[in-house]
Parts: structure tokens; C-alpha cells; sequence
């Protein structure tokens, strides 16, 4: 069983090579939400996640008792990351399962270490159920990446470290997926300081382990989607249930709108880059899902930074149409010389500035003469959209915004 004596030897082990992350006083979200906000920013860890952590504890305890054959880890990313790192520092073969939809930037990650990479399956699930039998062929040993007391124990330091940073929080507040890092963590926290809350948060797309926690009993999903892909299980292990069941004292979900306004928020306010598993606990915060009396000490882990560049560029995006700080619009005009002049006059005048033009008069749904301007502008706010508009309708433009 996974206790603190565990943990504590764990952290013997990896302290000389996972980073010591700050875990760092946040002024704006604090404010924001009216309790003394923490981020323990394990996106600054190496390898880009905590998960290196728990996959440096367990390839250590196999090392220390004489297996030195290969290691096989089924993982959407960071914990791949995290085995072939410790398999590269012990010198031993590693071969890491991935889904075939995980980002390039973790299958690069994972390559860059010297481990083999197999893209198999669609979500994490599938890619487990083949990495086992792939490690039972070959005789190598699995790596769970949650379900396991060594893995476990070793993200159960980032506690350690929180608690002789900050020694009186109130409450810590964690990403669930598999379970693994809330596990480690509230079994360190419990024993430690039994009255502090262990706040869960998972992904609405990936509920498995939440529906599990509301029934009592592991319910596994049908499938998963989500943007939090670090946190993206389909099943609920019941190893990591039962310290679910017995340490947390609540758990919340939030959806896909939250996570992505919450890592454009840490990118722009805080000036932290996290993916979205990292962002589940701060979206909770901002969407009013943490409810503790007003003044607590919160301390928030940022799991892990390895968010796809794409992906970023996309929540950016959104996040900006969804601020009022960028407008689509597409407006038909008459298709004669000065037209466009114009239009673009008009919105010269208003201080928006255009970003990307597009000039269609072949469209089908386009009368004789007529065309198609579709502009991308800068904009500075609701009340700047609607002075956009007025100026539009008066000037006799017909138009329809994109989103």
C-alpha cells in the first residue's frame, strides 16, 4: 500500500533529478477569486510535466532490485516522456505505446530520449491493451503510468515540496485523469496535515473517473474528448479509486470552453504556458467551482506545459474572437471601383484594424455585381464591435459576422 514512508523515500530518489518547481504566490488570481492562490509549476519540470517524477521512482525501485531488461509504457505523452528519460538515465531499452492522435511535439519529446515509439489505437486506452501484450511477448516490464505504488509515490513528492513551501495551506487542487498524481498527493497531504482539502478536477470530455467517484464503484466511459489530452482516460482504475474515495473531498468537472479560456488566461495574466491538463485547475477557480471560505491558502498544481503549438494557435484564436478582441465579418458590397475603398475608409475611421482581407465575386450566392469582402479586424472591445457595426449599417453595408 502507498503511504507517506513511501513517498518520503521516493523523494530520495528523484530529488536529484526532477527540478524543485516553484510554487509561486499568484497575485491576479488571487485577487480574482478572493482566496491566497499558489501554482506549483510543474510545466517547468523536466521533460515538461511531473509525470518524469513517478517514472523516474519506479524504473529506480526495478533497478534497485536487479532488472535491467526493457520497459514498455503505454502514455498520451508526458509519461512517455518521463520513462524514456529514466530508461536513457539507467541505461536500459525503452519502447513507449502511443494513440495514434497524440501531438507531435510528445512523440518528438519521447524520440529525443532514445526510446522506440509505436503509435497505436485511438486514445490512451487502446494503446495500453496493446503495450501489455507487447511487454508480456517481449518479457519486458510495464510502466503503469497511475496504477502503480511506486508511480504513485513518486508524484506524491510534489506535496512534499508544496507544504515545506507554503506549510498552512488550506486546500490543494489537482488534475484527475487516471488518478495517479492525486493519489501520490493526497496520501502525502492526509498524513501530513489531515484537515487540508484535496480538491479533484477533471475534464467533462473524459468523466470516468468523476462518474466513479459520484457512484462508488470504477464505471469505465465508452470514449473520450477532450483538449486536456494529459488527462484523456476512458477507464477508472480501481487502484487509484480506492485513494480517491478515501482522500478527496470534492471533485468538479469543467468543460472545454473553461480549460481554453484558463491556458489563454495563464499565457496572458501570468505569463505561463500549460496544456490543457495543466489548466483544469485554475479554469476551476476562474468558472467559480471552488468553493472554500474566503481567504483560504489554495495551492493549484500545473501538471505539465507540452501543449501542441496547433492547438495553442486555435485556443488563441477563439479566445480572442471570444474576448471582443477580434471580429470576422463578411460584408457584401457592390463590385465597383472604390467599393472597397470605401469600406476600408470607414473602418480606418474607427480605429479597426484589418489583420487579413479576402475578395470573392465568383461566389454562388452572389447577385450580378456584387461581391464578397471577407476581413478579419483587431478590435478593443464589446463597445468597439457595436460602434463597428452602426457605422457598417449606416453606411448602407450589408453584412454578417463569421465565428
Amino acid at each position: 500500500m502507498l503511504d507517506l514512508k513511501k513517498i518520503q523515500k521516493a523523494y530520495e530518489r528523484v530529488s536529484d533529478v526532477a527540478h524543485r518547481t516553484p510554487f509561486s504566490y499568484a497575485p491576479i488570481l488571487s485577487q480574482l477569486s478572493g482566496y491566497e492562490v499558489y501554482l506549483k509549476k510543474e510545466n517547468l519540470q523536466r521533460t515538461g510535466a511531473f509525470k518524469i517524477r513517478g517514472a523516474f521512482n519506479k524504473l529506480a525501485t526495478l533497478i534497485e532490485a536487479g532488472e535491467r531488461g526493457g520497459v514498455v509504457a503505454a502514455s498520451a505523452g508526458n509519461h512517455a516522456q518521463g520513462v524514456a528519460f529514466a530508461a536513457k538515465h539507467f541505461g536500459i531499452e525503452a519502447t513507449i505505446v502511443m494513440p495514434e492522435s497524440t501531438p507531435l511535439t510528445k512523440v518528438l519529446g519521447v524520440k529525443e530520449f532514445g526510446a522506440t515509439v509505436i503509435l497505436q489505437g485511438s486514445n490512451y486506452d487502446e494503446a495500453y491493451a496493446y503495450a501489455v501484450e507487447f511487454a508480456k511477448e517481449r518479457q519486458f516490464a510495464f510502466v503503469h503510468p497511475f496504477a502503480d505504488d511506486e508511480v504513485m509515490a513518486g508524484q506524491g513528492t510534489i506535496t512534499l515540496e508544496m507544504l515545506e513551501d507554503v506549510s498552512d495551506l488550506d486546500a490543494m487542487v489537482v488534475c484527475v485523469g487516471g488518478g495517479g498524481l492525486i493519489s501520490g498527493m493526497s496520501v502525502a497531504a492526509k498524513a501530513l496535515q489531515p484537515a487540508i482539502k484535496i480538491i479533484g478536477i477533471s475534464a467533462a470530455g473524459a468523466p470516468a473517473m468523476k462518474n466513479s467517484y459520484d457512484a462508488k464503484t470504477a464505471l469505465d466511459t465508452l470514449s473520450v474528448r477532450t483538449i486536456a489530452d494529459g488527462i484523456a482516460v476512458r477507464d477508472t482504475s480501481p487502484v487509484t479509486l480506492e485513494y480517491v474515495l478515501k482522500n478527496v473531498d470534492v471533485f468538479e468537472t469543467v468543460c472545454e470552453d473553461e480549460i481554453a479560456s484558463a491556458i489563454l488566461f495563464l499565457l496572458e495574466k501570468q505569463k505561463v504556458l500549460v496544456e490543457g491538463a495543466g489548466a483544469v485547475g485554475v479554469a476551476a477557480l476562474l468558472h467559480g467551482k471552488i468553493d472554500l471560505p474566503k481567504g483560504s491558502k489554495v495551492g493549484i498544481v500545473l501538471s505539465g506545459g507540452n501543449i501542441d503549438v496547433t492547438m495553442l494557435s486555435l485556443i488563441i484564436e477563439k479566445g480572442l474572437m471570444k474576448s471582443a478582441r477580434k471580429m470576422k465579418l463578411i460584408v457584401t458590397l457592390i463590385d465597383k471601383p472604390g467599393s472597397l475603398q470605401s469600406l476600408t475608409g470607414i473602418l480606418k475611421e474607427i480605429g479597426a484594424n484589418i489583420v487579413q482581407i479576402g475578395y470573392d465575386r465568383t461566389s454562388t450566392d452572389l447577385e450580378f455585381g456584387d461581391a464578397h469582402v471577407s476581413v478579419s479586424l483587431e478590435t478593443k472591445g464589446v463597445e468597439h464591435q457595436m460602434q463597428i457595426r452602426e457605422e457598417l449599417q449606416k453606411a448602407g453595408f450589408s453584412f454578417k459576422e463569421a465565428h
